[in-house]
């Protein structure tokens, strides 16, 4: 069972919780810039920090561009500036320098960095948390009673990863993975065999679901990944993973106990039926018709029986 993180295992609203003013500059400045720069995004994180920014006034935005899983850069009031994690950082040539000190505390707290940078130089970090859902430690605790592997797939790093991981109870995962990546790591674990169920509620998340031999799409999550879902649960609650898992093994023992006795009923019956034992037993045609549909009826009440999980849950 792998699952993405954020708006999955997490509440899917980041908000600000620490910013690091590393240049002096101060904290709404920094707030300045990110609201400035993220207001070309539509990314959860982007939107935390233009909420935190509400009634600053932004600066001229020119020459926007995003880097999925990385970041965005552009020109605020005429300088360049970026905000996103290291990989964008490398990619401009910044250099961390104190930065990473810094970075390195709050991931270990489980927060999300954003690195702010203008002209070249890191000025501050904006800090963010998206806690877990309340249900999600209990839902990976029965998945686990259930037998399955548990995985979680984030594009943070291993350090906020570690984290998140280490309060939901979730041992193995899958750190700084992009968005296109998402249905490679699924059928890397495919490959090894694996029978894998994917639960994800993002645009991204689609291909992953559609790859996995078991798509399970949130319910309040977007449409794209509803329709790449085989399952769809109707409500935001990661307990129903849990449902669906034993539901559909409850499903399959019916269908095996249905084939079962269905199979043994009719090898007793029709040789009978037949005239096999004539003249010790025979059975009139109208007896044997009913002995048919007492047959289909008890198939279908055994199938009917199943009700009673949803009673139970």
């Amino acid at each position: 069972m792998v699952f993405d993180k954020t708006g999955t295992l997490t509440v899917g609203r980041p908000s600000v919780a620490e910013i690091v003013d590393l240049a002096g500059v101060g904290e709404e400045r920094i707030l300045r810039v990110a609201a400035t720069l993220e207001s070309g995004s539509e990314h959860p994180l982007a939107n935390a920090v233009i909420e935190r920014a509400a009634g600053l006034a932004r600066y001229e935005l020119q020459g926007f561009e995003a880097f999925p899983g990385e970041g965005v850069r552009g020109k605020v009031d005429g300088k360049e500036a970026a905000i996103g994690n290291r990989k964008i950082m490398s990619r401009l040539g910044i250099a961390m320098d104190g930065a990473e000190a810094a970075a390195a505390r709050l991931e270990s707290e489980g927060k999300t960095v954003s690195l702010v940078a203008l002209e070249g130089k890191i000025i501050g970090i904006i800090a963010m948390i998206d806690k877990p859902k309340p249900d999600a430690k209990e839902a990976v605790e029965e998945l686990k009673k259930e037998g399955l592997e548990v995985y979680m797939l984030t594009g943070d790093n291993e350090r906020v990863a570690k984290a998140i991981c280490r309060e939901i109870g979730i041992e193995k995962y899958f750190a700084e993975v992009s968005p296109g990546e998402k249905a490679q790591r699924i059928s890397m674990l495919q490959s090894e065999g694996r029978v894998v169920a994917f639960v994800g509620d993002g645009i991204n998340d689609a291909p992953a679901l559609t790859q996995a031999d078991v798509g399970i799409a949130i319910g309040s999550g977007t449409e794209i990944a509803k329709e790449a879902g085989g399952i769809i649960l109707t409500r935001d609650d990661l307990l129903g993973v849990v449902s669906s898992i034993r539901l559909g093994r409850k499903t399959m023992n019916k269908i095996r106990q249905n084939m079962f006795w269905a199979l043994a009923y009719n090898m007793a019956g029709i040789p009978i039926a037949a005239g096999v034992l004539y003249p010790y037993l025979t059975l009139r045609p109208e007896i044997a018709a009913l002995a048919m549909s007492m047959s289909s009826v008890s198939v279908v009440s055994n199938s009917l029986l199943l009700k009673r999980y949803k009673e139970e849950h």
